[in-house]
């Protein structure tokens, strides 16, 4: 069997009591970051033999772990932060497993869009989660394509290009656009700056954007 374990992305007590004992029962912890998931691990007394799976060896150890789990070994996946499988590892080896015929069970606890989604203050009834935006090719069509988007739109970013984004929303979908934007969720310097989009601009080409962030835009009704 295979188990998909969100772990925090902030605050170590954000964590199950199930994950935990699914953890601690493992036969293998899959973790992107062995040294990030021992942290977590050691906080908790946790001691289960880990290996490495990451976006650069996923493709090449799929199939090998795919014939381990039907051996009967359990499997735990672990990112370094929230639900793997979004936005992070763990979407190629669960399609694998569901193939050849191994359980898979996700386990629901933390992932930063749907608390970042409900503080924005911003419609979530109806919401459409984007992840990371293209970095280069594709990236102005995306923005396009959202810009005439009806529901609210989550996306992921990183601080190194929060002001990039900004400025572009404000170019393609207008500087008037209601948005939340979300940093540190969870954590010590957790902050959400609402507004619109031209404040929000203003507010972080003044203060330096620092951690991970998570955009909520309105729609054109909002």
């Amino acid at each position: 069997m295979l188990y998909i374990v969100p772990t925090p992305i902030g605050n170590l007590e954000d964590i199950t009591l199930r994950a935990l004992r699914v953890l601690k029962e493992a036969d293998v912890i899959l973790a992107e970051d062995t040294r990030t998931s021992s942290v977590l691990l050691k906080h908790y007394d946790i001691h289960r033999p880990m290996l490495s799976y990451h976006k650069f060896n996923e493709h090449k150890a799929v199939a090998a772990l795919v014939e381990r789990l039907k051996s009967g070994e359990t499997m735990a996946l672990v990112s370094d932060a929230g639900t793997p499988g979004i936005s992070d590892p763990g979407f190629l080896l669960a399609r694998e497993c569901v193939k050849r015929g191994v359980e898979v069970v996700c386990l629901p606890g933390a992932t930063a869009l749907v608390p970042a989604l409900v503080a924005s203050g911003l419609p979530c009834d109806r919401f459409v989660f984007e992840g990371f935006l293209p970095q280069k090719k594709g990236r102005q069509t995306r923005l396009q394509q959202l810009a005439a988007e009806q529901r609210t739109v989550v996306l992921y970013e990183s601080p190194y290009r929060v002001v990039k984004t900004l400025t572009q929303m404000a170019e393609v979908m207008g500087g008037e656009r209601p948005v939340a934007v979300c940093r540190e969720i969870s954590k010590v310097h957790e902050q959400v700056v609402r507004g619109t989009v031209s404040e929000a601009l203003t507010y972080f080409q003044t203060n330096e954007p620092r951690g991970e962030f998570v955009i909520i835009i309105g729609s054109t009704n909002d």
